[in-house]
């Protein structure tokens, strides 16, 4: 069997960004920057106000009274000039006018007939947002490799950028095999199971920054497999869940080879996902998951979701591997490194794992109760209570830590020891 190191290696050396292409800014969002991104002006662009109150000389205001002269609203292009002595009213966002260099807050004065006085001492420059303190003009804002979330779309659009080149986002193809499987919404009879894998498998593509593609249900025979494989390599990756054990309806490496595949590997030494298989096929990776549905989604989270992520540009594409404290023993076989499913809780700086339940892969439900996938040396049997090992945290997870009182110090345990990073 292939180690699960080596595996992984294998595909990513082979995953190449999709290409590159410029898109209109407000479409780009959950795509990855091409290249990096400088800033073309300064923000904030001009002098602003950072309060809504008054903008004076700082030195006018040993006056005992400053006369109040006209008003700056958020939006004013011809600003008044600040005459000696006198106070302008000014709101927050509003340009600064000339000769001011500070703003006094309206609850730091009082107001009397026209006049104001500082109930404070004002200091040269308070209340008062640079032009380009934020970011200067020229400098590099967005790196590239850089996923477009919220965050990124906000700088991009107030830097007035309209345009962004950015990588292509993946369409995966999904297919599910198995003549025992039916469409969600079909009756069950005998034998038959509803096809999760699927839905389950398509979530976690639009998870990764890809689009899915879902090809339905290809039955156990070659003729089925051949149509959909077909429909499938026309997207630029396929994933397959199920038919690549060694049971006499499993054909679907024997289909992909028909087709011309190479196969980089089938089998590795995990648990679960020892069957996955992964080929190469006119320049797209074919990704074949075992059918258990714990298995399919261990292995996508392992292996298949670095690749999408590396495909669409992203640079890290690994998820974090930290250090945990085991709570209770756990035990597992020698021989294939076990992604055992575990729940996790920030403690006074650390973070605490358990198992989510029985590690046997028909416990759907356990999936419900996993914040990380814990990774167990192949080379071991047992692991105690009060053990430090490594756990990848899974993206979602960390919402649920948030809640934890210990939320505090949530830096202090979560600091990754290596975020593979890919130099494309």
């Amino acid at each position: 069997m292939t180690s699960f190191d080596k595996a992984l290696e294998l595909i990513l050396r082979r995953i190449k960004p999709l290409a590159a292409e410029r898109v209109d800014t407000l479409e780009s969002i959950g795509r990855v920057t091409a290249e990096d991104t400088m800033a073309p002006c300064d923000l904030p662009v001009f002098d602003n106000s950072a309060m809504d109150g008054y903008a004076v000389r700082a030195e006018d205001c040993e006056i005992a009274a400053l006369v109040i002269d006209g008003f700056i609203p958020a939006g004013r292009e011809k600003l008044p000039q600040l005459k000696p002595g006198t106070a302008i009213r000014i709101m927050t966002g509003a340009p600064v006018p000339q000769y001011a260099d500070a703003v006094i807050p309206l609850e730091d004065v009082e107001d009397t007939s026209g006049h104001i006085h500082p109930l404070k001492a004002v200091n040269r420059g308070q209340h008062i947002r640079r032009a380009g303190e934020d970011i200067k003009q020229g400098t590099k804002i967005i790196p590239g490799g850089t996923f477009i979330g919220s965050p990124e779309m906000n700088l991009l659009v107030a830097m007035g950028l309209t345009s962004v080149r950015a990588h292509k986002k993946p369409v995966v193809a999904i297919l599910a095999t198995g003549d025992e499987l039916v469409p969600l919404g079909s009756l069950l009879s005998r034998g038959k199971i509803v096809d999760s894998n699927s839905a389950m498998l398509a979530a976690a593509v639009t998870n990764a920054g890809a689009t899915p593609v879902m090809l339905g249900i290809a039955r156990d025979n070659r003729e089925s497999l051949r149509e959909k494989l077909a429909i499938g390599l026309q997207t630029d990756a396929l994933i397959t869940a199920a038919g690549v054990s060694v049971g006499d309806f499993d054909l679907v490496r024997e289909v992909l080879a028909a087709l011309g595949a190479e196969e980089v590997f089938w089998g590795i030494d995990m648990k679960p996902g020892k069957a996955a298989a992964f080929s190469w096929l006119d320049g797209k990776p074919v990704f074949s998951l075992p059918g258990n549905p714990v298995s399919a989604f261990v292995t996508f989270e392992e292996l298949v979701r670095p690749a999408l992520l590396s495909m669409g540009g992203r640079r890290a594409v690994m998820r974090p591997l930290v250090a945990a404290v085991l709570q209770e023993p756990l035990r597992k076989k020698p021989g294939r490194v076990l992604f055992a499913r575990v729940k996790v809780k920030v403690q006074v700086g650390k973070l605490l794992v358990w198992s989510s339940g029985p590690q046997d892969t028909g416990r759907q439900s356990s999936l419900l109760q996993t914040d990380a996938m814990a990774v167990l040396a192949a080379d071991r049997t047992s692991f105690d209570a009060g053990e430090e090992i490594r756990v990848h945290i899974l993206a979602d997870s960390f919402c649920m830590i948030g809640i934890d009182e210990g939320l505090r110090e949530l830096s202090l345990a979560l600091e990754p020891e290596g975020v593979t990073e890919l130099a494309h």
